[in-house]
């Protein structure tokens, strides 16, 4: 791991009167994040089943970095399509068209793709956005005069701007761990990329992901899935995601409540998520997170797709926040599950030595995909369905 002594002395100094005490909060999480044993190579026993040391680490903390997982290759490609879709961003969040006065990569968009931000801003906190679950607003930080009105934060449906991604998605590995978490019969849940560059990055204020079965009957640790997290370049106490252990067993929690009980922000017993370029973490979305401002040296992207059960979302009724809220039935589930068809033959494609994965849906049904043009033309405002709860 890289130090991230610099970049967390920089953070702290944006903080003012409270700058040893950011200081000394963001370096004992650090330390803490590194014990918690929760950390290391994707392993399965001879059955095919995730190793059992990896499932109850996850269960009792709610996260679980596995290291090294995507190779400085397919990295490197994520990177060429990173840069490529930077150069055709819109200029802002009115605009149509990029730097060079060309049409935006998301011009025709029907589908929300971008989130944007004020520098160092928290665009969502204490807002009513997303059904209010980002309670308070964060400490947002006075950027340098020279930094850009608004940034990107958020990028929406990236399988359809980045064929990186898409095969990304089909990652035969981890479609093992989504079958070994959530069955062989998995749905997809919601494709984005994260985006905090260095001096600007927007902040993420505390929340828990899902919306929807807070008060069900058959409520548990997973009902509302999980997402995972690849780094692209890496994650740092400064710009990577803190989560509170072991929240996502506890139900709908209080922020107010909570940040009113540490006497700020800066939650007692949460820790960082810090990873090298290439991990991925697996993150549970009723795990209580949020990212701090941006304030260091290192950017941070994060490639963040997730599942769920079948039963999650079959019959019930979306939350809203990713998409129009409906009744998510056995059609929309299964055209919201065509890219990962067309993610795993781009995958073969680009990957043929390696083995791919077999998604036990399409065996069951026969249903085959071929990927041309013609299908990267029926990803487009794909995520208009997406399966939000």
């Amino acid at each position: 791991m890289k130090s991230s002594l610099k970049s967390i002395k920089a953070c702290a100094a944006y903080y003012g009167p409270d700058a040893p005490a950011v200081e000394k909060y963001l370096k004992a999480g650090e330390k803490k994040a590194f014990k918690l044993g929760n950390r290391g190579p994707i392993s399965f026993n001879s059955q095919g089943l995730l190793s059992k040391d990896i499932i109850d680490a996850y269960s009792k903390f709610g996260f679980y970095i596995f290291e090294n997982v995507i190779n400085e290759g397919e990295l490197n490609d994520i990177e060429k399509d990173l840069d490529s879709l930077r150069s055709s961003f819109p200029t802002g969040p009115e605009s149509l068209v990029d730097s060079r006065g060309n049409p935006a990569m998301n011009a025709k968009s029907k589908a929300l793709t971008i989130v944007w931000s004020k520098p160092l801003g928290d665009p969502l906190g204490g807002t009513e956005l997303a059904n209010g679950r980002h309670q308070v607003k964060m400490f947002e930080p006075k950027p340098s005069s020279d930094a850009p009105e608004t940034v990107p934060l958020i990028l929406l449906g990236t399988l359809q701007f980045s064929d990186a991604c898409l095969r990304t998605y089909a990652h035969p590995k981890l479609l093992k761990i989504a079958e070994n978490i959530n069955g062989k019969d998995f749905a997809p849940f919601n494709e984005a990329l994260f985006i905090k560059e260095p001096g600007i990055g927007a902040a993420v204020s505390w929340h828990q992901d899902g919306v929807t079965h807070w008060d069900s009957n058959d409520f548990e640790e997973g009902i509302h899935g999980f997402n995972f997290m690849a780094q692209v370049y890496g994650s740092t106490a400064v710009n990577g995601v803190w989560v509170l252990p072991g929240t996502h067993k506890v139900g709908k929690i209080d922020i107010k409540k909570l940040i009113q009980e540490s006497g700020s922000e800066r939650l007692d017993g949460a820790v960082p998520i810090v990873c090298n370029p290439g991990d991925v973490v697996i993150c549970n979305r009723q795990l209580l997170h949020g990212s701090f401002p941006n304030c260091g040296f290192e950017k941070r992207v994060t490639v963040n797709f997730g599942f769920h059960k079948r039963s999650s979302v079959l019959g019930v009724k979306g939350g809203g926040i990713h998409s129009e809220s409906q009744v998510f039935d056995e059609e929309i589930i299964s055209r919201r599950t065509k890219p990962l068809g067309y993610a795993i033959e781009a995958r073969k494609e680009k990957y043929p030595n390696e083995e791919p994965y077999e998604y036990q849906p399409f065996k069951e049904s026969n249903e085959s995909f071929i990927w041309n043009n013609e299908a990267r033309k029926t990803l487009v405002d794909y995520n208009l369905e997406d399966l939000s709860i």
